[in-house]
């Protein structure tokens, strides 16, 4: 049984707990006093709390995130009643700011805010010695120097590697100061040193981890670094070979293209914040953005790179200022610069950031239950803001699962909207879409594959006019695209002559419907993302 047990509930999953990974590698001399026990948020509370029990633990040391702060509270209610002498450790972002009248603090023995590598590790030295002095309740920790930070990767299992994702950082910290996010807090860019990292890569290359995920929010700030990484995977590249960046859109110099263009199809996946396009609330919230090689770097991505790299593109509806038509705007700004992947998210108001200091003048309201999203603004009311939430959703299934690569742009091309101007707009054709989808009582999840078809169709056919022999091929040619072998019985008369197409082998799923290739052996990997 161990002293200490490192838990917290994931989103899904698929996806490990880096967090608890890099606070054990760093327990130093209390590592073999210590062990992990990962769960969910589908899983119940108390079923949880009867694992965690059953491992008889001195101490717990809880990871508390937006997405998990609720059962996360109720577990440690529970664990409370049941075994008031157990020491409850919280720590991660949700419980680093914000501290004074969270119930979920009171209830523990002590919180660490901020990265707490190190600390976690002192704090549980002076609970096991019991003659040292009691530590305070609230531990506010100094930013850690990454270069004395023991590497957590050889605590992936080999459970982890067949089944999970692997999440993997060679930064810290952002040097913005976008006021929606935690990052903008004052906390320096810090570079693990580089050769260690590579040689952790190399282990984990070598155990038969193909899907790397960095987590660093912005993998291009530094070029040599970048290079360097880029060059490790491009030497190493192997079919099903696939690494994810979060990337700063205007920066992508010369040195950078260069080796980007030289990766396979599907290889490398990046994932650009845009967040908003609109240059007065860029203003706003203190975000500096160049537009001109932000458009720059897009097209070169999308035309010029060799289509090697699949770009998912996040958007925030809800800013302080931003209006539905400005919104439309951006959004279908960028429809055109061609990301794979558009992910709409609503504002949230993450405890710690001075996004704050806009709520009087443009009337921000919050919810004030996680994951805190905005409800209304001076200038989106809350209809408009539960529409847009619904657009998001139907967007996601619609267009960003690649599901109907040829359908959901026919939406909104000339010939769709000869007779209503308006639906030329991808945003607008698609929210209207959206809208008559919410007025058939469809929720946004759980639609089986084959009613988001027949959606389409009754929609394009009955609703917009559209001649059935110009929608029935494209809704053909799309079902079968990813190699589908099946078409639904009323799509048949559509599929005169139509071969499955194939897929590039070894993507993530829902990368790999984006890539078209030759007809070839077609084995796709599961993704954290699929739908």
């Amino acid at each position: 049984m161990p002293d200490i047990l490192l838990s917290t509930l994931n989103a899904k999953y698929i996806h490990a707990a880096f967090g608890l990974r890099c606070l054990l590698a760093n327990l130093g001399d209390l590592s073999d006093r210590a062990s992990i026990a990962e769960f969910d948020i589908n899983q119940r509370p108390l079923d949880i709390a009867e694992a965690i029990l059953a491992a008889n633990p001195l101490i717990l040391g809880l990871g508390v995130y937006i997405w998990n702060v609720t059962p996360t509270a109720e577990l440690v209610a529970i664990l409370r009643r049941l075994r008031p002498q157990l020491i409850i450790v919280l720590g991660g972002p949700e419980v680093s700011h914000e501290c004074e009248g969270q119930e979920i603090i009171r209830l523990a023995d002590h919180v660490i805010t901020g990265e707490a590598d190190l600390a976690f590790a002192q704090l549980c030295r002076t609970l096991l010695d019991k003659e040292a002095p009691p530590p305070p309740h609230l531990l506010h920790t100094s930013v850690p120097d990454v270069t004395r930070l023991a590497l957590p990767y050889a605590l992936y299992k080999d459970a982890d590697i067949a089944h999970r994702v692997i999440y993997v950082e060679a930064s810290r910290g952002c040097p913005f100061t976008c006021e929606f996010c935690l990052s903008s807090l004052p906390i320096a860019v810090r570079q693990f040193p580089i050769d260690a990292f590579l040689e952790a890569m190399q282990h984990l290359f070598d155990r038969g981890v193909r899907q790397f995920k960095f987590v660093d929010r912005t993998f291009n700030l530094n070029l040599a670094i970048s290079r360097r990484i880029l060059r490790f995977f491009l030497d190493r590249w192997t079919l099903g070979l696939f690494v994810h960046f979060e990337m700063v859109p205007d920066r992508l110099p010369i040195e950078l293209r260069e080796i980007i263009a030289e990766f396979p199809a599907g290889a490398l996946q990046f994932e650009v914040g845009i967040q908003t396009l609109n240059t007065e609330v860029e203003q706003r919230i203190s975000r500096r953005q160049n537009h001109e090689r932000l458009t720059d770097n897009f097209r070169w991505l999308r035309q010029d790179a060799g289509h090697g790299v699949h770009v998912h593109a996040d958007l925030i509806a809800g800013l302080p200022g931003e209006t539905l038509d400005s919104f439309a705007r951006g959004f279908d700004r960028l429809v055109d610069y061609g990301p794979q992947e558009i992910q709409v998210g609503i504002l949230k108001r993450l405890r710690g950031t001075p996004i704050v200091r806009h709520d009087v003048e443009w009337e921000m309201v919050y919810n004030p239950f996680p994951p805190y999203e905005v409800l209304s603004t001076k200038t989106l009311d809350f209809q408009t803001l539960a529409n847009l939430r619904r657009f998001a959703k139907f967007w996601d299934i619609f267009d960003n699962s690649g599901n109907f690569s040829e359908t959901i742009p026919s939406l909104w091309s000339p010939s769709a909207a000869s007779n209503k101007p308006e639906l030329l707009s991808p945003f607008h054709s698609v929210n209207t879409f959206s809208k008559w989808l919410h007025l058939q009582g469809v929720k946004g999840h759980g639609i089986a594959l084959p009613r988001q078809y027949e959606f389409l169709w009754k929609w394009m056919t009955l609703e917009l006019g559209r001649p059935a022999e110009t929608v029935g091929p494209l809704l053909a040619r799309d079902y079968r695209r990813p190699g589908r072998t099946d078409l639904p019985q009323w799509l048949i008369p559509w599929a005169t002559g139509l071969a499955p197409s194939s897929r590039t082998a070894q993507l993530p799923r829902r990368q790999a419907r984006h890539v078209t290739v030759m007809p070839s052996e077609t084995i796709l990997l599961p993704s954290a993302d699929d739908a």
